[in-house]
């Protein structure tokens, strides 16, 4: 097919836009066999105008689902005044977000980007900058991390599927179990230099972390000299029922009033669909990296920070923090009882706020997976076909991640398709 200048390419058809792909996109996904035309609330409708319930949310992006009017609405009042201009200039969206930032997550200032794994890069080169004078430089991670895809981001991340075939690794990144503080205790050497974390793994299976185990993180860094960096990128931005994974984590536990990280990345949720990341600084670190030592030509838009504003502020309105808590916990009950019901399928649930996960059994009955496929990833599949879309993690976890927003209708009919799934398949 030739290229066509200028806008998109009507009446291609579903086999047309994969062709397209095949043919002209480098292939490191491996996709489902549906094209998405639009979206509306919790809802997605492909070429042949089906519906599906989205419960993947772009992988945790779409804090307020698809198309919600003040979404539409900012970013095209935005577009029409300044889209783009470079960080050698002040404008009023990047300053009013930064400060929006600070209030929700504590005293300090904020680094804006594009996506999670800049984010992560731009906590990698402050903790280089915190221990340059005394030559340390080394971070501990959690096996099972997930932390980007850029080099260092995937030397970051705890699990070795994602770094085969791309030795050599950047240096100074050491990995031990999540949630064992004997073991980063154990673990920290002369060259270390910071501790990354995640509140809730996403990639590694929705794993939460407990309060005891950041409690004693913040005790342990301060009394070692340590950054505590935390990766907010797919659990925080109001994912888990608060602004932040371990603000809820720490609910009403004893010396977690006053826990606050060193570092933290944050991005998808965080625009709600709109491209942007974003770390924040401690206030005593806050000014580590000064003029000429990091930089972005794209972070920080007037467009991408007023997008941000606008969800922000959709969140405080509407009241979707506690919302997602609600609809939250009414999910997990649902998903428990589908356990119960279908325990040679499943094998148990997780998570918190709007960041679920499902675990299926070593084997699970009824799902016939071949070749190299994941359980998970089968599941995925089958889900999809049944009107649902879900995002998998490792082999035999699926996530669901609907949008803040979720209704009491879209919730019962996300049960009512895995329970079909389920009970079909059990």
């Amino acid at each position: 097919m030739e290229a066509v200048s200028g806008g998109s390419t009507p009446g291609v058809g579903c086999d047309g836009v994969r062709a397209l792909y095949d043919r002209y996109v480098v292939p490191t996904y491996a996709r489902l066999g549906v094209v998405l035309t639009h979206g509306s609330g919790c809802h997605v409708y492909d070429e042949q105008g089906r519906r599906y319930l989205d419960f993947g949310g772009g992988i945790a992006v779409n804090a307020l689902g698809h198309a919600h009017p003040a979404l539409v609405g900012a970013i095209e009042r935005q577009a029409r005044r300044l889209i783009h201009c470079s960080n050698y200039y002040y404008t009023e969206p990047q300053g009013r977000l930064a400060r929006e930032l600070v209030r929700l997550t504590g005293p300090g200032k904020v680094f804006f980007c594009n996506s999670g794994a800049e984010a992560n890069e731009g906590l990698f080169k402050l903790a280089r900058r915190f221990g340059h004078a005394e030559g340390r430089f080394e971070i501990l991670t959690a096996l099972q991390s997930f932390h980007g895809r850029t080099l260092a981001g995937i030397s970051a991340t705890g699990q070795d599927k994602v770094k085969q075939g791309f030795d050599p690794l950047v240096p100074g990144f050491r990995h031990v179990p999540f949630n064992d503080l004997a073991a980063v205790e154990k673990a920290i050497s002369p060259a270390t230099v910071a501790v990354l974390i995640e509140g809730v793994q996403g990639e590694g299976g929705v794993n939460v972390a407990r309060a005891e185990y950041l409690v004693g993180l913040r005790r342990l860094c301060d009394e070692r000299r340590l950054l505590l960096l935390m990766d907010e990128v797919q659990c925080g931005c109001f994912r888990t029922g608060r602004f932040t994974s371990w603000q809820r984590i720490l609910e009403g536990v004893a010396g977690g009033e006053g826990f606050l990280p060193d570092g933290v990345a944050m991005a998808k949720s965080l625009g709600g669909g709109f491209p942007i990341g974003a770390f924040w600084v401690r206030e005593p670190y806050a000014d580590l990296l000064g003029p000429g030592s990091h930089g972005t030509t794209f972070g920080g838009t007037p467009l991408a920070c007023a997008a941000a504003l606008a969800v922000l502020e959709v969140v405080e309105r509407e009241g979707l923090a506690a919302h997602a808590r609600r609809m939250g916990e009414r999910l997990l009950a649902g998903l428990r009882g589908l356990v119960e019901r279908h325990s040679r399928l499943w094998a148990g649930v997780r998570g918190l706020g709007m960041m679920m996960g499902l675990q299926l059994q070593p084997e699970p009955a009824g799902l016939v997976v071949s070749g190299k496929q994941s359980p998970a990833a089968r599941l995925t599949e089958i889900l999809l076909e049944a009107g649902l879309l879900v995002i998998p993690a490792g082999t035999h976890v699926i996530r669901l991640l609907p949008p803040l927003n979720l209704s009491e209708e879209a919730a019962e009919e996300g049960l009512a398709l895995l329970e079909s799934v389920s009970a079909r398949l059990d």
